[in-house]
């Protein structure tokens, strides 16, 4: 995952972007989100790579899994 995403201030304000473009991986899961196709991304961004795409999941998945969540009283 560290080969294919990078996170440089000077980039996409900062976000983790695909390494050596400016496709953020946000953009990645919002089009999967809305049931796009890997075939049809990679047409749509022919830079991108289904390493890529994998390594996008990857990040979000060890985001959510390396996120401290905090309980709070619903009263």
């Amino acid at each position: 995952m560290r080969e294919r995403i990078e996170i440089n201030p000077r980039v996409c304000g900062g976000q983790p972007v695909i390494k050596g473009t400016r496709i953020p991986v946000a953009t990645i899961l919002e089009q999967l989100v809305v049931d796009e196709s890997w075939d049809s991304m990679l047409r749509g961004y022919p830079e991108l790579t289904r390493d890529d795409i994998q390594a996008a999941l990857e990040y979000a998945r060890h985001s959510i899994l390396h996120t401290e969540t905090t309980v709070l009283d619903a009263a």
